[in-house]
């Protein structure tokens, strides 16, 4: 919603302040150059980027729009699932905290929690890493390294997005050129 209203915002403005300077806006409104424009994006976007990274384009659009940002709610809870999960393997054996992580969708513990529930991915990373610690082979050292450098590659995974968003958009003043030129022949 911010979104939309940074939009409009930043539009009124623009055509606000050039009307009370004199300017015209049918000067302004040239529909085919913004045809142009934004379909060469689109379609340099497309050529430029693996599907995986148009489909994830547009999941981070639609968050954005819907504002789906993680709350600090969302933090506590992850931290709340986690201090339930290490009270578990301490208190209990290991068989009985293996059944929170083998079914998670079956799990009290994650059942109290449905913010991080609903993520799958977070869900997995949780389970998979209470497993290693679980079976007790590997240093704490060593599964905090793998964990950084997952998270580093999750993290990596995720902004590609953005990268691409914003090497179109530094693309688009020559596009916009273009798109003025072809619109004066």
């Amino acid at each position: 919603m911010t979104i939309i209203l940074g939009l409009l915002v930043t539009l009124g403005c623009m055509l606000g302040g050039f009307m009370a300077m004199g300017g015209h806006v049918s000067v302004i409104w040239q529909p085919w150059e913004y045809v142009i424009i934004c379909g060469a994006a689109l379609g340099t976007f497309i050529v430029a980027n693996p599907l995986k990274t148009i489909k994830d384009t547009g999941k981070a659009l639609m968050e954005g729009l819907r504002n789906d940002a993680p709350t600090p709610r969302h933090y506590l809870d992850v931290l709340a699932i986690l201090y339930s999960l290490m009270r578990e393997l301490r208190g209990k054996s290991r068989n009985e905290v293996e059944k929170h992580i083998d079914e998670p969708d079956q799990s009290a513990i994650f059942q109290k929690f449905p913010s991080v529930l609903q993520n799958e991915d977070l869900t997995a990373f949780i389970c998979d890493y209470c497993r290693l610690i679980i079976i007790g082979n590997v240093r704490t050292h060593e599964i905090e390294s793998l964990m950084d450098e997952e998270i580093q590659t999750i993290r990596g995974d995720m902004m590609k997005s953005y990268h691409a968003l914003v090497s179109i958009s530094e693309g688009l003043p020559a596009l916009g050129i273009v798109a003025a030129v072809l619109g004066v022949i």
